[in-house]
């Protein structure tokens, strides 16, 4: 895919001749959603690492503190439309503006049942604070390639998306990590919650203090120059007739699920089977690390040669032979170093392609709205998890 002349090497000098600018505050905007992104995947899955003693000590079943990770996905199928709107009605700064304050607000109502003595129905709370996370998760999940397409020139577009995007497996990724590390006993449980407090307030405040607007005010490229976005719903339709994207969102909209129910259900796979939970959440591990690093080296490659649709394509294919290898290995015993070495390659080549999608959702759908363009996607994917997870 060749980009228009001012995409090619020169383009920051072509750029600056016909009037078009990047400023140096596209950066605060990309690290305000990415810390946002990271905190709402972490309040996603802090309890599952620690499930068991989250139930006793809340006196709760292993279904209710189940159902503290499912509300993400049932709050977004039908939030997840609003969010498109959101995006391209209301406007970027104020979309993120209001999912920073959603996501301190859960952050601190789910932690009131273990700071402050005396409730009688900490459930409750704890799901009304993931339920508000859940909010957040839909207006943030897609805001990466809309910053991208406004905010960064042609030449940075795909990197600033992959950084965006990655930020939310990073996150989930430090919740493995941290939840088993700070919860050793049940009174731990306070330690934890105000420790996911803290990223939660920090992007609250920096969003709040530091987006001044949702467009540049000379845009960075030709591209965000011409972005006359469609209206809500005659954006919907015009995605609903296009076949190249139609085909991309249900592809990658059945792999969002696939992975998420992948990150949630492989210690439940793999042990049953003889291995330890510390083989599977070391799997687990595996697959985002290098799933980050394939994603970062995709995202330089495509921002240099623009093979955003052999990069999809490819990616798929591997994917797919992955997926086989790890349906046949899981089912064996003691065939650790091949299982890590599938965990890994299937991070490598399956989640890495998420943000080249993303930018190719838009590419591909231009007028159509940024937010709606990525936003269908992100839809169909927590259906396609919520019918893995079942």
């Amino acid at each position: 895919m060749e980009g228009p002349a001012g995409d090619r090497p020169g383009a920051p000098v072509l750029g600056a001749l016909r009037g078009y600018r990047a400023y140096a505050r596209r950066w605060v905007f990309l690290l305000v959603l990415s810390l946002l992104s990271c905190s709402n995947a972490t309040l996603w899955l802090s309890f599952a690492p620690v499930a068991d003693t989250i139930a006793r000590h809340f006196l709760l079943s292993t279904e209710q503190i189940n159902w503290l990770s499912l509300v993400y996905l049932v709050v977004s199928i039908p939030f997840g439309v609003v969010a498109i709107w959101a995006l391209d009605s209301v406007g970027l700064r104020w979309t993120t503006i209001l999912c920073a304050w959603l996501n301190f607000a859960g952050s601190l109502l789910r932690a009131l049942p273990s700071m402050v003595v005396g409730i009688q129905d900490p459930f409750a709370f704890l799901m009304g604070g993931q339920s508000l996370c859940a909010l957040a998760q839909s207006l943030v999940i897609s805001s990466p390639a809309k910053l991208a397409a406004l905010w960064f020139p042609e030449h940075q577009r795909a990197m600033a998306n992959t950084i965006g995007m990655m930020s939310n497996p990073l996150g989930i990724l430090a919740a493995n990590v941290l939840s088993p590390a700070l919860v050793k006993k049940e009174d731990d449980i306070t330690l934890m919650m105000v420790v996911y407090i803290i990223p939660a307030g920090l992007a609250c405040l920096l969003a709040s203090a530091c987006l001044w607007e949702s467009v540049p005010p000379t845009p960075p490229s030709a591209g965000a120059a011409h972005s006359t976005s469609e209206s809500f719903l005659d954006g919907l339709k015009l995605l609903a007739r296009n076949k190249a994207y139609v085909i991309l969102a249900v592809c990658f909209g059945g792999g969002i699920g696939i992975f998420s129910s992948f990150s949630v259900l492989l210690e439940q796979v793999l042990c049953v089977n003889g291995y330890s939970d510390e083989f599977a959440g070391l799997c687990g591990a595996l697959f985002i690390v290098f799933g980050i690093l394939g994603a970062l080296a995709l995202g330089l490659y495509v921002d240099r040669t623009k093979h955003f649709t052999e990069v999809v394509k490819v990616g798929f294919c591997l994917t797919s032979v992955v997926c086989v290898a790890f349906a046949l290995v899981s089912q064996l015993r003691g065939q650790t170093a091949a299982l890590a070495a599938i965990c890994s390659l299937l991070g490598f080549f399956g989640f890495s392609v998420a943000p080249v999608a993303m930018e190719l959702a838009v590419e591909c759908t231009f007028p159509v709205g940024e937010g709606a363009a990525v936003g269908l996607v992100f839809v169909l994917g927590p259906r396609a998890r919520s019918q893995w997870c079942c």
